[in-house]
């Protein structure tokens, strides 16, 4: 849980979930500077038959937002879930070095699209709604060199992609493409804010004393 203490006056907020243990999630939820809890979804994450990475994203990220407010229906449920896409195909977490290896290699001087979907959950209102933020990250053509030191010094096997962004990760890059630039982290918070703003949680208004909780 979040420790931070907010001055709130005359009002409750109601409970904030994160429902992934993410740890990137949970530090990009944490810039909002609202007290969170954090539960972990118990959700399938196999692709259905057929499915584009793009519905995959915000399928598992509702999934994952439902299995945790059905436990919590008296909170503010966050979902989220992202899905990389190279050649119409998903990319998961490498894993292992050797994965990695093969993931920087087929993305090397290509452009791959990360679908980051969120959805926010108040069952005590009735509030639900998911949004897709779309990133595409081109690639430099990356020598075997570059590839190998990369992947020894960061070691992003838990990332899908297989690389970190937002630290030294950013160098095998030639752009990113994106109307959240916290997106492609795991989290975009432009979004997630103005759902949460829907759901009745406003930062500011908290932060300024004001509630923000309806």
């Amino acid at each position: 849980m979040s420790d931070i203490s907010l001055p709130v006056s005359g009002a409750t907020l109601p409970t904030l979930v994160l429902a992934s243990t993410s740890r990137y999630r949970r530090e990009l939820l944490a810039r909002l500077r609202l007290p969170f809890e954090v539960r972990a979804p118990e959700v399938d994450e196999t692709p259905q038959p057929g499915e584009t990475p793009a519905a995959l994203s915000e399928r598992l990220a509702l999934a994952k937002a439902r299995a945790v407010a059905a436990l919590h229906p008296q909170a503010i449920v966050i979902g989220s879930d992202q899905v990389a896409e190279l050649d119409g195909r998903p990319i998961g977490k490498p894993g292992h070095h050797e994965a990695a290896v093969a993931q920087l290699r087929a993305m090397r001087g290509r452009s791959v699209v990360f679908h980051t979907a969120v959805a926010v959950l108040r069952h005590d209102t009735g509030f639900e709604a998911v949004r897709r933020v779309p990133v595409t990250v081109r690639v430099r053509p990356l020598s075997e060199v570059e590839i190998e030191t990369y992947l020894r010094l960061e070691q992003p096997y838990d990332c899908a992609g297989s690389a970190k962004c937002e630290t030294l990760g950013i160098t095998l890059l030639d752009a990113i493409e994106s109307d959240d630039p916290t997106a492609l982290v795991g989290l975009p918070l432009i979004v997630t804010s103005a759902l949460l703003r829907a759901a009745g949680l406003d930062a500011l208004a908290v932060l300024a004393g004001h509630g923000g909780g309806a």
